[in-house]
């Protein structure tokens, strides 16, 4: 009964709350949920309602075979008829979401989703080529005392140390003054080298401890031997860890996308790096490289679970994609010609190329499911090759430097000026 009781006041105090704030207070699960992702929420099907009729039948199995799903769905999941999809809500159950096509594109109703498609905004006279654009800035990972944890920290004898955090907070900070004198509104996903999740790793001890039970290990270490460790996926801290500052960080940025900030355009912005093996004592190499990346590309294991499946359907259904593809294009091939970095090359069977360019790749990141509105994940340059480890160590100047024989701006400079040239050709493309 009294477990009862602090469920029912549970209940009601999330009802009090805002809809952000309840998709926060939900984030804490007590225990590792079946048919769900770690951490994820029971998604709510009814959401789905306002899509209905929105899209044609030829559009949806275009979206679900060439984007989405292009490693197979099965039809318990997902069926499709002539005029309608059938979607399973919950994998070992019969409960299903029925989807209507729209008969055709004159009969499709209006699309219901807080972005605005980027091409149909209104430029406000006076206000620059971004007038009227809501951009939000998501710069990856922590930086400063967290980088070590999230393995995004290396350094050579007494040099300062590379943080990709640091780095990508950097480039936004460069980024954003240029954005807005370009008339948009530009809003930060993460304005300092701090977590925005209120919790810490020592708060996911009994999900880290049940995540290892499931591996088969129930006599699980406490601590590993440093980041060589063979064994640290096994032992309790890295388990915690990893929910902590992959996991709950960026379900607490996708709260503040969704449900506060709203934009019409989030940019994810990375550095890539190749295997550096020991963070103290790093290889360097000559390889050097571009991608951007958008959601798609779902593998079966994936649309097995209820949340991911529901997550991919806002997707599909908000058109998410169009707007990131053709946005992905103009970005990738202005910071080719900037940088003069050749395509990224997967080894993995977990992406799909997409587009003309040959530097997009569609996948399924938990960033880019789960911010709803369309999303860029950038990833240039590789944080260990030589040539780009020298210029981190330049820093930041105005100008023109020599570096591997050339004259070339900061390497910060470089990334925005690529960034900024994608976008001014994209809206000089759609508003003419």
């Amino acid at each position: 009964m009294f477990t009862r009781r602090l469920t029912l006041a549970f209940i009601v105090l999330l009802l009090s709350l805002s809809p952000a704030a309840r998709a926060i207070a939900e984030e804490m699960p007590n225990e590792v949920a079946t048919n769900l992702s770690t951490l994820g929420r029971k998604p709510d099907w009814k959401e789905l309602e306002k899509y209905q009729s929105t899209i044609t039948h030829d559009e949806f199995v275009h979206l679900l075979n060439d984007v989405y799903c292009t490693h197979g769905i099965s039809d318990e999941l997902i069926k499709v008829g002539p005029d309608e999809a059938r979607i399973l809500t919950h994998k070992g159950t019969e409960d299903y979401f029925v989807l209507h096509f729209a008969k055709s594109d004159a009969d499709r109703l209006p699309l219901d989703r807080p972005w605005r498609p980027l091409a149909s905004l209104p430029e406000a006279a006076g206000a620059g080529p971004l007038g009227g654009v809501h951009i939000a800035l998501d710069p990856g990972h922590l930086g400063g005392s967290w980088a070590k944890m999230e393995e995004r920290w290396f350094k050579i004898k007494e040099m300062p140390p590379i943080q990709e955090g640091d780095m990508t907070l950097q480039v936004a900070q460069l980024l954003a003054p240029r954005l807005q004198s370009l008339g948009a509104k530009v809003s930060f996903v993460r304005a300092q080298a701090e977590p925005l999740t209120p919790y810490r790793p020592s708060d996911f001890r009994q999900i880290a401890l049940q995540l290892l039970q499931r591996a088969g290990i129930s006599d699980a270490r406490e601590d590993f031997d440093g980041p060589a460790d063979p064994r640290k996926e096994q032992t309790v801290r890295w388990q915690e860890e990893l929910l902590f500052y992959r996991n709950s960080e960026i379900r607490r940025r996708a709260s503040l996308v969704n449900y506060n900030l709203q934009p019409d355009l989030l940019l994810c912005l990375h550095f890539n790096a190749e295997p550096w093996g020991d963070p103290a004592s790093p290889t360097l190499v000559e390889k050097d490289h571009l991608h951007l990346l958008v959601n798609g590309s779902y593998l079966q294991a994936e649309l097995d679970l209820d949340d991911e499946r529901c997550e991919m359907l806002h997707k599909l259904l908000s058109r998410a994609y169009p707007e990131e593809l053709d946005l992905a294009e103009s970005i990738a091939l202005t910071m080719a010609k900037t940088t003069g970095l050749p395509p990224y090359q997967y080894k993995t069977g977990n992406v799909t190329p997409v587009g003309a360019s040959g530097y997009i790749f569609a996948r399924n990141l938990m960033a880019t499911r789960l911010y709803r509105c369309p999303t860029i994940y950038l990833e240039p340059y590789v944080m260990n090759s030589r040539e780009v480890f020298a210029r981190v160590q330049a820093g930041d100047y105005e100008g023109m430097r020599p570096m591997a024989g050339k004259k070339r701006p900061s390497i910060f400079h470089e990334y925005v000026e690529g960034v900024v040239g994608g976008m001014l050709t994209y809206f000089k493309r759609a508003r003419p």
